[in-house]
Formats: structure tokens, sequence, C-alpha cells
């Protein structure tokens, strides 16, 4: 994957989700600083999305775990470096632990 394909897939996926959080009346917040997209939980805990260029990976921390993704095009999505499940299912997770919301994550 060349530099600039995963720079769009990382800026699909990032734009997406704050379209979604946007959208659901969440009182999510959010910061998106271009490298490192920060969700803050009513717990005060984080959920936090960076983007790896040298590695073309997008990296997940949830309160309990650090996660790496590649992009996958076949999947047109996500998958974790380590057993190829997706970043929607680890999200959806996150959400569910650390803010007791369930988002709707298929366009991620």
């Amino acid at each position: 994957m060349s530099d600039a394909i995963y720079l769009e897939r990382v800026e699909e996926t990032l734009n997406a989700l704050e379209e979604l959080l946007d959208d659901a009346e969440s009182d999510l917040d959010y910061d998106n600083n271009g490298a490192m997209m920060t969700i803050k939980c009513p717990d005060r805990s984080q959920i936090i999305l960076t983007r790896q260029p040298p590695v073309k990976q997008l990296w997940l921390a949830t309160r309990t775990q650090g996660l790496h993704f590649d992009y996958d095009e076949a999947q047109q999505a996500w998958v974790l470096d380590s057993d190829g499940s997706l970043l929607r299912t680890h999200l959806m997770a996150a959400f569910a632990d650390q803010t007791d919301e369930q988002l709707d994550l298929s366009e991620i």
C-alpha cells in the first residue's frame, strides 16, 4: 500500500467515526489533531486511535488493551494484525465497556 492510500484510508476511517459520534447524539467528546483521535469517556477513561505511518497501521488504545490494525483491501476494513478481527468489533467492545453506549459502527 502506498503512503497516499494509507493516509486516505486512515482519514476515511477517522472522519466516519467523527460523523458517527456527531450523529449519535452522544455525550462523548473527542479531539482529532490529525495524528491522534482521543474519545473522552464518562468514566474519565479514553479511547485513542493513532496513525502509524512508518508501519502503515492504525493503533487503538483502550482502558484494557493496545491493538495494531492493518488495512485489508480485500475486506475494505482495518484488521487486527494478530488475528484478522475487525477494528469495528474492538471499537464496539470498547464503547460498550467504557461508555455503556451501543454504537452502530458498520461504516467504520
